[in-house]
């Protein structure tokens, strides 16, 4: 069947267009559509719709948008034109926002095992592709796919109370008063730093790196690194400590001393838990988020360019 995977192949076409009904002797019953939208030479119409044929498409899409105005309106075109079905039922998952949006996608869609593609309608779009009504399922199967583990947070709150999250991009302790916060260092049971004082402090993934822990001075990691990068944040003793590489399959200990004095709370990628008395976090190689990204757009050249800015 001579027949495109998007809705609109034949935009920009004036005429009359046949096409072979497929399991039909030798294509001998064809079908025929003039289209052109009233001499203009543009596409008037879904050309399946117009020659009264069923959609079809090489992939089942399911699409998903942040709370923004211009994300619900792109939602709502490439539903149109690509069709929408339940992310359990989709080949993958279209998420339209920004860098937040992306990741809360990430994290509620990661039992599903489906790769997920984002275009920008947000921000940044550090994580996202470019925004592109037309030629969404090209892009699909030409897409780079980058694999990355969350880390795994258990944080003992000074009430007794546990929280435990994932974090695809760090996980930060911060002071929550107006005192610096005194923490304690534990790598791998092995006591490392007896006393940071700081504003707070953070454990990044190299799909993070270039997030938080950029901002508070912490470098860059390669995608395929297998290392985590523990940032001090505005540390005042040490005073010139810089932080610390660490192996991916390093468990990290943080204890708050004078916890009820100086509080500090601890957040997973916008998981919060206040007043902690200690957080440990750990690589999680069990849970899987599959990302796509456009060829020569991927996650690791993103990393490499960001640091020729």
């Amino acid at each position: 069947m001579l027949v495109c995977a998007e809705n609109d192949p034949f935009k920009g076409f004036a005429g009359v267009v046949t096409i072979c009904i497929k399991g039909e002797p030798s294509c001998a019953t064809t079908k025929s559509a003039c289209l052109g939208g009233e001499g203009q030479g543009q596409c008037s119409g879904n050309i399946f719709s117009l020659l009264g044929l069923p959609m079809t498409t090489t992939k089942k899409l399911s699409f998903v948008a942040s709370h923004a105005p211009v994300a619900q309106t792109s939602c709502k075109e490439l539903a149109g034109r690509y069709g929408n079905v339940a992310p359990e039922q989709a080949d993958a998952i279209v998420a339209l926002g920004g860098d937040g949006f992306m990741l809360s996608v990430l994290h509620d869609f990661q039992n599903l095992g489906v790769p997920i593609y984002g275009m920008n309608r947000g921000t940044v779009g550090f994580l996202m592709n470019e925004y592109a009504p037309h030629g969404l399922i090209g892009r699909l199967e030409r897409a780079e796919e980058a694999v990355i583990h969350p880390l795994r947070m258990r944080a003992h709150c000074v009430d007794g109370h546990e929280v435990e999250a994932l974090a695809i991009n760090e996980v930060s302790l911060l002071r929550q008063g107006a005192q610096a916060a005194k923490l304690r260092v534990l790598v791998d049971g092995r006591l490392r730093m007896p006393e940071l004082v700081c504003d707070g402090a953070l454990l990044a993934t190299p799909a993070g790196s270039t997030a938080y822990n950029y901002s508070a001075h912490g470098p860059i990691l390669p995608i395929g690194a297998e290392i985590l990068a523990l940032t001090a944040v505005a540390a005042f003793r040490p005073r010139r400590w810089r932080g610390a590489l660490l192996p991916m399959t390093a468990k990290v200990r943080f204890e708050v001393l004078e916890a009820e004095k100086r509080p500090v709370s601890a957040v997973a990628d916008g998981q919060e838990a206040r007043e902690v008395k200690w957080v440990e976090i750990e690589s999680a190689p069990d849970v899987k988020h599959r990302i796509l990204f456009d060829p020569d757009h991927g996650l690791e050249e993103r990393l490499i360019a960001e640091q020729f800015v």
